[in-house]
Order: structure tokens, then sequence, then C-alpha cells
């Protein structure tokens, strides 16, 4: 049975990494009139309360979002996602964190498409009672690696990919490299996004290459590690999004972001990033 929530995590040190970097992919998309399609494989419920049972378990949003929401020193890529959680909290409140979907529901444009796929009953419901009359949006209760097949390439010739499974287990690893190979063959010039854990696991490990392998027309790489695991090794030590046929303007506006992030969110003296780029 499918038991990943994302709610224990809405609003995290890597949600802040992975929703930054959707935004500014969104930004950059709609500078073109022609419209594109978003295709989010693992949708979850698209909004999350800040203050139900789930988010307050282990406060993971506290040294995410919780770290941003109040300063006045924000970057202006930074000022522009926390602008985008504001506004998803009307009252001016820190209530509600907005899932990807949330996000794309905010930025794309009335001619553009929104693709959403999530396997969770529950959570599907949810997101269906949000989005699922929205003009140009459509939601799926199916597997979004398998989905994707339908998805690309788009009319338009134009679109984006997130993929952020939960990688609970070991199968969603090679799933995404898998779906990556296929997707490319039938949509090469797609943006592809892919976020994962730092986690103690040789899959998580070894990702990163393995996506540099499907990644033929360029990349682009950025790594946070905010906290120590602990004794055991575990717990979720940092992410990383990878970028396959980048906006040429992604990485400036992450290598100016990156070391503010990290002295924001870093939650130890070891804290750091990394950031690689392959160009066509």
């Amino acid at each position: 049975m499918l038991a990943y929530r994302h709610a224990f995590h809405a609003g995290n040190h890597a949600d802040v990494l992975k929703h930054v970097m959707l935004t500014r992919v969104l930004h950059y998309m709609n500078q073109k009139p022609k419209p594109y399609r978003l295709v989010d494989t693992h949708a979850g419920a698209g909004g999350y309360s800040l203050e139900g049972q789930y988010a307050q378990k282990k406060g993971e949003y506290i040294n995410g979002i919780g770290r941003l929401w109040s300063r006045d020193d924000l970057p202006e890529i930074v000022a522009d996602y926390v602008g985008l959680v504001k506004q998803f909290n009307p009252d001016g409140l820190m209530e509600q964190y907005p899932g990807s979907p949330a996000f794309a529901q905010m930025m794309l444009r009335s001619q553009d498409q929104l693709r959403l796929f999530e396997l969770h009953n529950t959570d599907h419901r949810i997101l269906a009672s949000y989005l699922g009359e929205t003009k140009g949006a459509e939601v799926y209760n199916a597997d979004g690696f398998d989905g994707l097949k339908g998805q690309v390439p788009p009319s338009s010739r134009r679109g984006v990919v997130l993929i952020d499974p939960s990688y609970e287990g070991h199968n969603d690893y090679p799933r995404v490299i898998a779906t990556l190979r296929e997707a490319l063959l039938r949509f090469a010039e797609g943006v592809y996004m892919v976020w994962y854990p730092q986690v103690s696991k040789l899959e998580a490990a070894q990702l990163p290459r393995r996506l540099e392998a499907v990644a033929p027309k360029g990349f682009l790489h950025v790594r946070m590690t905010v906290q120590q695991p602990d004794q055991q090794g575990f717990g979720l030590a940092g992410s990383g999004m990878f970028i396959i046929n980048p906006p040429y303007t992604l990485h400036d506006e992450m290598q100016a972001v990156m070391p503010y992030l990290i002295e924001v969110l870093g939650q130890y003296d070891g804290a750091n990033y990394s950031i690689e780029q392959r160009a066509a």
C-alpha cells in the first residue's frame, strides 16, 4: 500500500530548494508567449496545512520556509518564491504551504497546460478538488512514471517535467532513470527537473552520475547540504536538483542565491552547496 505523505515534510529545506528552482524555470518559460505543458509526476495533495498534525509532528517547515518567512533581506529570486508562498496565505499568517501544483497554478498562464499525477488516493482526492476544475489542468490518480509517456511531447514542443518521487524504497531510483531515457527519446528538447534526497543510500549517492549519463544536451546540478545525519546515519542531510536542458539563465541565478540559502538554512558549521553545469 502506498503510504508516503508529503504533508510530513512540506515547507522543509528540500522544498525550498525545489520550489525556488521550479519558480525560476517557470518564470523563464513565461518569457515567450508560446504555450507550454508542465507535467508533475508525483504531485501530492497540491497544498498542505502547516498547523495540521502531519506538519507539526517533526516541524520540518520551521527550518525551511519558517526561516525565510519574516526576513527583510531576501535576494530577489528568493523573495519571489516567498511571495508566492505568502500569496497562498492571503490572511498573512504562515498556515499553509503550496505544493508544486499550487506554485504552477499561480504561475502558469491561461494558454499553458498542467498535468498532475498522484497515486495516493487521499492526496489525489484533495488535489482533484483543488485543481481538477482549473482550465488547462488535468489530474490523474495514476503512476506518474507510466503516465509521462502519454504527455510528451506536447503539441507546442515546449514543456517542463518535474519528477520528485519519495524514494522511500529502492525502486524509484532506477525508475527515474528509465523514465527519463524514454521521455528524452520522445521529447529531447524538454526541460526535465529531477529532485533527489541526500540520504544514506547507495542509490542516492549514485543517482547524479547516472542522471549525467542520460543528459546528452547538457545539465545543471545543484546540491544543498544543511544538516548532519543522525548517529545511525539516517535523516535528510540535504537534497539536490538535477535539470536536463536547463534555461541558460538558471546557473547564474542559483549561483547568486545559494550562499544566502546556506547561510539562512544551514543547521551546522559544515553546511555547504555545489553547482555543476555541463553545456550541450
